[in-house]
């Protein structure tokens, strides 16, 4: 089975020590491709060291975290636009929205999305968004911003069946990570009412480990896990799941160097 990564930092310095050992794993596990969520101006470097350390499985996408946006966000985003205008990312990424851990730059959040929104409109680039404790603020500014063409990821979606249904409308896929197999995670209300088609694979990698990892470092070598819990919802194989999801993140995702 070949499994694609939606989202992962495996750039994070938390697999400095043996990140080649955590690549080979990821490839025994059977992923084929780690998409790499950019968090700001200084992960840059070490996220596109690492698709040159491990060309065709690390591929990089261009963006500003929502909890990396502060007074400076402008500046960070003239960057940032620069380096789309240089080479080719995967997509816009990791933008959106957070009123989990601060809310004083929450205004500057919504700006920043727009303005990385209209980024991905003028490249015909997909988005992938990070929407925590506000996904239907989320959704309000896609739906305005919507120019019948953007598409992308609702990464690590947590809601209920109603807001999936609405990201679903808009064209958008639902990355679904570790949070599947958590006890009250929710998501067992929610998969089994959504086709597969509508579903990406993703770990948030050093984050969210699926159970029976639960607090331990994250790794994209779970995606199985993954898998098998979301067939178990849907009531088919982890082998269809790896398969389908891995089709709809590559619809999704321009090739680097096409």
């Amino acid at each position: 089975m070949n499994y694609i990564e939606t989202h992962a930092h495996i750039y994070s310095s938390k697999f400095d020590s043996d990140r080649d050992q955590v690549i080979q794993d990821i490839r025994e596990a059977g992923v084929e491709r780690v998409y790499m969520p950019n968090v700001d101006v200084e992960t840059i470097a070490a996220m596109l060291d690492c698709e040159e350390k491990y060309p065709g499985l690390c591929i990089p996408m261009m963006g500003l975290h929502p909890c990396d946006v502060k007074e400076d966000f402008r500046d960070q985003l003239v960057i940032m636009e620069d380096w789309l205008n240089r080479r080719q990312f995967a997509a816009v990424g990791e933008i959106g929205l957070d009123l989990y851990w601060d809310k004083t730059f929450f205004e500057q959040q919504k700006e920043a999305l727009r303005i990385q929104i209209n980024w991905a409109k003028e490249r015909d680039l997909p988005i992938v968004l990070h929407c925590r404790d506000s996904i239907d603020e989320t959704i309000a500014i896609v739906q305005e911003e919507h120019n019948g063409n953007l598409k992308g990821i609702f990464h690590c979606f947590t809601g209920d069946l109603a807001q999936a249904k609405r990201i679903i409308e808009m064209g958008f896929l639902l990355g679904i990570g570790g949070v599947a197999t958590f006890k009250n995670g929710g998501l067992d209300k929610v998969i089994p009412e959504i086709s597969i088609a509508h579903l990406v694979l993703e770990t948030d990698a050093p984050y969210l480990a699926p159970v029976p990892f639960r607090g331990k470092r994250n790794s994209p070598a779970y995606l199985p896990i993954i898998a098998e819990k979301i067939g178990d919802f849907l009531q088919i194989s982890k082998e269809e799941v790896a398969l389908q999801t891995k089709q709809n993140a590559l619809n999704l995702f321009r090739e680097i160097g096409s």
